[in-house]
């Protein structure tokens, strides 16, 4: 990739044995200081995190988390034209990644990990449950040919999904998949210890999948949702055609972008009803605010930055 763009970074790992605080101290410092931006959440049971920011600084990065001894990051790459968060948030949380129970720990199982060059093989199969454990908004983008949607609104509902269609399916072959693998470790890791006896998950989850299978051979039908600017993603990491609305922060199709409702930064078809006169109010201040410091040169985070800002 050409030193135009911008380098994301996407990271976990499940490891309890780490101080946090010198971590997110060091973090905290390294990122400020070299305009790095995204997030990155720090716990009992490891880390977890997305960044962004010149390639150089991005591989410091990985240098200063495998000092404190996270060598086995799971890690994915891919690149934006333009810089996809606006700000750096580096915080403790109680989970990397929240299901809120005590039958789940992806340091000690998991289920089997399949790669992406064996997965089309799993979804051909029809004795296997295939599950896209993301949330509902998320599949509604774009999942994988015969996926389950479990019609979640966040992970932690995955538990009930589980008691209320799964429990008499503890024998059968389940293959899991999320965006980039670290919600399946969780997920398997919980259905291992409830007595499921056959998990698999893809390794790498969809990015690594999407990054590394060529279209002709894909298997994955539209989009994938990414918790960046970009919105979402297409086969070989290109950027996606879903815009965010920036009132209720849903995901927006081409159709619904080009909706008399959708008003850029104040409304869309999906919020339109519900954003009070005074929000939009407040977002239409936000909107000028932007586009003076646009024409003054001024700095403002909701203004997209390039590589040349950086320099």
């Amino acid at each position: 990739m050409n030193n135009k763009h911008f380098t994301i970074i996407t990271f976990y790992q499940f490891k309890k044995d780490f101080d946090q605080n010198e971590v997110l101290s060091e973090l905290n410092e390294f990122c400020k200081f070299n305009k790095i931006k995204g997030t990155v959440l720090i716990a009992n049971e490891g880390i977890n995190g997305t960044l962004a920011g010149l390639e150089k600084d991005i591989n410091n990065i990985i240098s200063i988390l495998k000092k404190h001894n996270f060598a086995n990051l799971n890690t994915k790459f891919s690149y934006s034209k333009f810089m996809p968060f606006q700000k750096i948030k580096i915080k403790n949380k109680k989970e990397i990644v929240t299901l809120r129970t005590k039958y789940s720990d992806p340091e000690i199982q998991t289920g089997k990990h399949i790669s992406f060059n064996e997965w089309n093989n799993i979804i051909n199969d029809k004795n296997t449950i295939l599950l896209d454990v993301r949330n509902d908004f998320e599949v509604q983008i774009g999942s994988f040919k015969g996926a389950i949607n479990p019609k979640t609104k966040n992970f932690t509902e995955f538990k009930t999904y589980v008691k209320n269609n799964l429990n008499h399916s503890k024998d059968k072959k389940i293959a899991m998949f999320c965006t980039g693998g670290i919600r399946c470790e969780k997920a398997s890791s919980y259905l291992l210890a409830k007595g499921f006896k056959n998990v698999s998950q893809l390794d790498g989850g969809i990015l690594k999948y999407l990054e590394k299978i060529p279209a002709s051979r894909s298997l994955w039908n539209g989009e994938c949702f990414v918790f960046d600017g970009r919105v979402s993603v297409k086969n070989g990491l290109k950027e996606g055609t879903y815009k965010l609305c920036h009132a209720c922060r849903e995901p927006l199709s081409s159709k619904e972008s080009n909706s008399k409702r959708y008003i850029p930064g104040i409304s869309c078809p999906k919020c339109f009803e519900n954003v009070s006169d005074e929000k939009k109010m407040r977002l239409r201040e936000r909107n000028r605010q932007i586009s003076i410091a646009k024409k003054r040169g001024l700095y403002n985070r909701y203004i997209k930055q390039t590589v040349t800002d950086y320099e």
